[in-house]
């Protein structure tokens, strides 16, 4: 035999699959572990729990106290994490932003303005409509709670009294009583009895409508324009030529020309008062 035939590779012989075996390796060292977790003499009867930062032992007579603790925390943080969202939601945010992406689509300009500029002007003029109701939870609710004159959960239901009554006025009679109906409730003597639960979802449901409905309104003068230049080139011959092309800097144009920013804005502001 020669040697580059020593040297070369036997096309027979099928080289180590590693994958498989480093599988097969980690799923042995798992099952050794588990064993020796279930077989192992240490004392279980313990029952010490260990977590990052976090040591209590549920044996001991301190531990439902540990655990409330533990667990308040989690509920703190958890409020945390989604009050946002719901300020977000109980404010004249949702509208504001949703006919701003309305118009964004209507001039056929999808990037531009670009979406941080979009929520940074709703957010501001959420701060600019809501400001007489964050005036009165400040007036009615914080002071008296800093001078100590109130407590925390007279604080809670003072605060919160302002944002349910501007809910209650941007929301339709209608969405609050399928609401009242969806919930099996009794009727309410009057719509301020209703709790949170059921104004919210219909104050977003209300918000959502009137929002579909502005953003109806600002659709149509852009798609007579659309039709307009469409026939125009159809009558041309120019079919290969996409309409939108010709249309988006007429729709700019004309939404200049008619200072459409100032008149939108002036709009949205008007509708919450």
């Amino acid at each position: 035999m020669t040697p580059s035939r020593l040297l070369s590779p036997d096309p027979r012989r099928r080289p180590p699959n590693w994958a498989v075996s480093s599988k097969w390796l980690l799923m042995g060292a798992l099952v050794t572990l588990l064993g020796y977790l279930l077989l192992s003499p240490h004392d279980v009867s313990a029952a010490e729990v260990t977590l990052p930062g976090l040591r209590f032992q549920l044996d001991d007579p301190e531990a439902p106290k540990q655990i409330s603790g533990v667990l308040q925390i989690v509920f703190f943080l958890t409020i945390i994490s989604l009050a946002p969202a719901a300020l977000i939601l109980m404010t004249s945010f949702t509208r504001i932003a949703v006919v701003f992406a309305f118009l964004r689509q209507a001039l056929g300009t999808q990037g531009a303005p670009p979406n941080q500029v979009v929520i940074g002007l709703s957010l501001f003029l959420t701060l600019f409509i809501m400001q007489p109701v964050w005036q009165t939870i400040h007036q009615e609710a914080l002071v008296p709670y800093q001078k100590h004159e109130v407590s925390g959960e007279e604080f809670l239901k003072r605060g919160l009294q302002p944002i349910k009554e501007f809910m209650l006025r941007q929301t339709r009679k209608t969405d609050l009583a399928f609401f009242v109906s969806l919930a099996q409730q009794d009727k309410p003597q009057n719509a301020e009895s209703l709790p949170l639960t059921t104004v919210i979802p219909a104050f977003i449901i209300s918000e959502l409508k009137t929002a579909f409905q502005i953003g109806f309104l600002l659709y149509m003068p852009f798609i007579i324009l659309d039709m307009v230049i469409s026939s125009i080139l159809l009558s041309m011959g120019m079919m290969m030529l996409p309409p939108v092309m010709i249309s988006m800097p007429f729709k700019l144009m004309l939404f200049v020309m008619v200072d459409g920013w100032s008149l939108l804005v002036t709009s949205l502001v008007k509708s919450f008062r």
